[in-house]
């Protein structure tokens, strides 16, 4: 292939304009160009950034090693920049390379050949080699192009860009100001652009420190690494007013909020002498799985360790903690302890208020004092019916109903559990998943819970089985990953029964994304996606893991419809405003996240318009963000006369007009491009329509619930009796999870211990054992005698074992390889001998890798095209390993 030297500037536009990235240290590409004729005075009015960052400046000419040359200026203003290119603009500057000219080979590895340099440098190398003949060889220039371009001086964020990449979580960190006092810590994408904006909202945009968000159930050694980075960095100069540290977020999805903050907790312990030192009051607010005894652990250890720790669950307003922190609201002094997780599934209150166990008892039926037997009865909210199959033209305006079938692709138990549970709670008559599709095993009956009894829902290998055996099924809720999901997606749409498509994963490529739309528009089909967690029908269905755990459903009273439908794009702040409008008016009817990437499967006008044409929706709530222009589409379709229902909607983002530099957004979707993107634009836009758009997200709940009352008073929403749902009971690995049970072991040990992030020898993690070098003899008495030894018995273990090395393996693979060795063979023989021993009998995993990964180098494919390959034959690739211990499986 030809190739051509481009310069920097063209590489980078290149970059930049074809290639998508989601890195945490990126920036819209900026730069100025200057020659020895440049106005100062034109470009800094071009490009007003030159006055306030720090800059990068270099000559673009295609010069190689310009670091070394001293051709590069890092770190400087702009005045240094203009005394730093008088010394240079316009400059001669003459390099060489020298040589023996002698037909020697390998004259570069035999140190005969000087690289760029100086005249002078030229002699001292020759002096060094007299009596060769060289050949001096000149390149000269004149320099006159120069690229000035921002500077990133922070490797912290090169640090965490770098977890993220290794990562299947979202780890994001922008240092905005080093010297700032509030620093952020917060879960989710929306909800970090959410605490930003409040924050700039209440006055505090110049004392920001940085803009940063984890998601996606990171590990606890994750939590702990971003957590410890933060506190490095705010901890390395004293502010005079101290320090705050905002540890927020959403209610979760799916995350177990107690095991992030294990790693966060771990981190504060570690730097508690300088947070202590710097005065840092910390404010928490958080919900979601086990979100009660995150808090609770937070919350010890600001007792322990003498830092001001205040902890605050979902009864909180999520961004009410940033006024505290910054003294526009009273810290409460007893904050309100919303109920555990267990209260509310085992529903030990014993209040009148408390659901009867029974089955039957739900908001739908008779009350509980009637004398005859309870009996299903029809819902006392207009709820739809089937939908029917797909038409030719056209998507629906119902996508989900009580009636709904769904088809899972991906063995995601834990999801279709979630969704059976709440199918209970809303008191469906069948379970809303129909049957699992997963191509790597054969057609089989996964077990699950129905409430208190066990069934059995069928797993297919292929899509076409589970669609012929499944005529009514209408949705298919796509688990695939970035790399199968638009092919699984593509091969749904062929079947006309589905209208409904959600796609879970994040990073599927823009241009596939698009041809989705394209052909879902062609064909009827509505998609949720890609990048979501899905959506929620309240008493009808759900998408995966929307809503969160039943804790949260329950607590958000999901488990039957209200009158308010919302759309967001962000799947954590979905979950957000479940709770706000739960709080302030009667509930939910439907809500959808349309997922954070730059082009989503529907978009917010698709879905108000379908909440405009549906009866039981009496007031539509939107959360937009920064970046595109969807919501115009709203201004213009309530300017029209569209859309008549009241409309309440806040863009997040508007912290962005007022950063000094570009900082990228957790979602892939929140950039402004221009002005009109702006989430200050929007907003204002829309209030000019007729939106009820409040000052800030502050105060979102407040503006819904006035709108709320109002419709009330003229009896356009006539709120219903609460009627509790039925219990459901407890999974036993999560009521393990919150120490609510206990089971004898079926199996203990003394010696080790592998339930934690770290191997534990005799109480000694494993990491002190190599930091103390404590060698074999050291490792051994700690599992044989469960105690450190003396260092003679250490020496003694450890001279037997030189002793009988060559006697102890029995195993037929390392005999071999023994035998051969003694026999006098060679190293590589020897371990050929043992390992070819691996066979059927041995498991087969080595000899069908073997034949696999030749089988595959043979026939040309690249690595990529033959996991592809294997996967669509729904193969297993020997050699890759097995997990075989598990906290699921007791009996390893």
């Amino acid at each position: 292939m030809s190739a051509k030297a481009i310069s920097e500037q063209t590489g980078k536009e290149f970059l930049y304009k074809y290639i998508c990235t989601s890195s945490a240290i990126q920036n819209r590409f900026k730069y100025a160009h200057v020659t020895p004729d440049t106005d100062w005075a034109r470009l800094t009015q071009d490009h007003p950034w030159l006055l306030s960052e720090r800059l990068v400046v270099k000559p673009d000419q295609l010069i190689k090693r310009r670091g070394k040359l001293g051709l590069v200026g890092i770190n400087l203003t702009l005045d240094q920049v203009k005394v730093w290119l008088k010394q240079r603009l316009g400059q001669e500057t003459t390099r060489l390379v020298v040589k023996p000219d002698q037909l020697i080979k390998r004259r570069g590895k035999l140190g005969l050949v000087g690289i760029n340099l100086t005249l002078d440098q030229v002699k001292v190398w020759l002096k060094q080699r007299l009596g060769q003949e060289t050949t001096i060889a000149n390149a000269k220039g004149i320099l006159k192009n120069f690229l000035i371009e921002p500077f990133v001086p922070h490797k912290q964020e090169a640090y965490i860009a770098d977890l993220d990449a290794k990562s299947g979580a979202s780890l994001k960190l922008t240092i905005l100001n080093p010297k700032g006092r509030i620093w952020t810590m917060v879960a989710g994408g929306g909800a970090s652009v959410v605490y930003s904006d409040t924050i700039c909202d209440l006055g505090g945009v110049n004392e920001l420190a940085n803009y940063g968000e984890y998601s996606g159930a990171p590990s606890e050694q994750q939590t702990y690494d971003y957590a410890k980075t933060i506190l490095s960095l705010m901890t390395r100069e004293k502010h005079p007013e101290g320090k705050i540290l905002i540890i927020g977020g959403s209610i979760a999805n799916f995350t177990n909020v107690a095991a992030t903050f294990k790693g966060i907790v771990r981190a504060i312990k570690d730097y508690q002498g300088p947070l202590k030192e710097h005065e840092v009051r910390i404010f928490v607010r958080r919900g979601g799985p086990n979100y009660q005894e995150g808090l609770r652990v937070m919350g010890e250890v600001g007792k322990t360790t003498g830092i001001p720790i205040h902890v605050f669950g979902t009864e909180t307003h999520m961004t009410a903690i940033v006024g505290m922190a910054l003294g526009h609201r009273p810290i409460p002094n007893q904050p309100p302890t919303a109920a555990h997780t267990a209260n509310f599934l085992l529903n030990a209150s014993g209040s009148p208020s408390t659901p009867a166990p029974s089955r039957t008892a739900s908001f739908s039926e008779s009350k509980p004092d009637d004398i005859a037997p309870a009996k299903k009865a029809k819902p006392t909210a207009p709820l739809d019916s089937v939908p029917a199959p797909r038409p030719g033209a056209g998507k629906a305006t119902t996508l989900f109903s009580r009636h709904t079938k769904a088809i899972i692709w991906g063995m995601q138990t834990r999801a279709v559990q979630g969704m059976l549970d709440f199918d209970y709670i809303c008191s469906r008559d069948e379970p809303s998943v129909a049957a699992m599709v997963y191509p790597f095993t054969g057609d089989h009956r996964q077990k699950f819970y129905w409430g208190h009894k066990e069934i059995l829902i069928p797993v297919y290998k292929n899509m076409s089985d589970a669609m012929r055996k499944h005529p009514e099924v209408d949705v298919l809720i796509n688990f695939a990953s970035l790399r199968s999901a638009y092919d699984s997606t593509v091969e749904t749409m062929n079947y006309p029964q589905i209208r409904t498509i959600a796609i879970i994963a994040e990073g599927i490529p823009e241009a596939l994304t698009r041809k989705l739309i394209k052909a879902a528009d062609k064909k009827g089909v509505t998609i949720i996606g890609p990048a979501t967690v899905g959506g929620i029908k309240p008493g009808c269905f759900k998408i995966g893991n929307t809503g969160g755990m039943l804790d949260n459903i329950l607590a958000s009273k999901l488990y039957r419809p209200g009158s308010v439908a919302y759309v967001s794009r962000s799947g954590g702040m979905s979950n957000e405003l479940n709770n706000i409008i739960s709080r302030t008016t009667d509930g939910v009817y439907e809500g959808v996240a349309i997922g954070g990437d730059r082009y989503p499967g529907s978009t917010f006008m698709d879905h108000v318009l379908r909440y405009q044409d549906t009866p039981g929706v009496k007031m539509i709530v939107v959360l937009g963000e920064i970046g595109g222009t969807e919501e115009y589409k709203i201004c213009r379709g309530i300017k029209e006369g569209r859309i008549t229902k009241p409309v309440v909607c806040w863009c997040i983002g508007t912290c962005a007009t007022m950063f000094s530099s570009e900082v990228q957004f957790g979602h892939a979707g929140a950039c402004a491009n221009q002005a009109s993107e702006t989430a200050v634009a929007k907003n204002q836009a829309l209030k000019e329509a007729g939106v009820f758009v409040p000052r800030s997200f502050d105060e979102l709940g407040e503006v819904i619930q006035s709108v709320y009352q109002d419709l009330v008073a003229k009896r356009v929403i006539e709120p219903a009796e609460e009627v509790p749902p039925p219990t459901v009971p407890m999974d036993y690995s999560w009521a393990r999870e919150l120490g609510l049970i206990r089971k004898p072991a079926s199996f203990m040990t003394s010696i080790c211990d592998e339930r934690g992030q770290e191997l534990i020898y005799a109480g000694m993690p494993i990491t002190e054992v190599f930091k103390e070098e404590m060698g074999i003899g050291g490792v051994l008495g700690l599992l044989w005698f469960q105690r450190r030894l003396p260092k003679y018995a250490c020496q003694f273990i450890e001279m037997c074992l030189m002793v009988t090395a060559d006697h102890g393996p029995a195993v037929s693979g390392a005999h071999n390889t023994i035998v051969c060795a003694r026999a006098g063979k060679d190293l590589v023989s020897s371990l050929t001998s043992g390992l070819l021993t691996i066979g059927d009998r041995f498991g087969g995993a080595l000899d069908a890798a073997a034949k696999m990964f030749s089988k595959a180098f043979d026939s040309g494919i690249i690595p990529m095209e033959f996991v592809n390959k294997m996967k669509k034959e729904g193969k297993l690739i020997m050699g890759i390993g097995h997990r075989v211990k598990s906290v699921r499986k007791p009996h390893y």
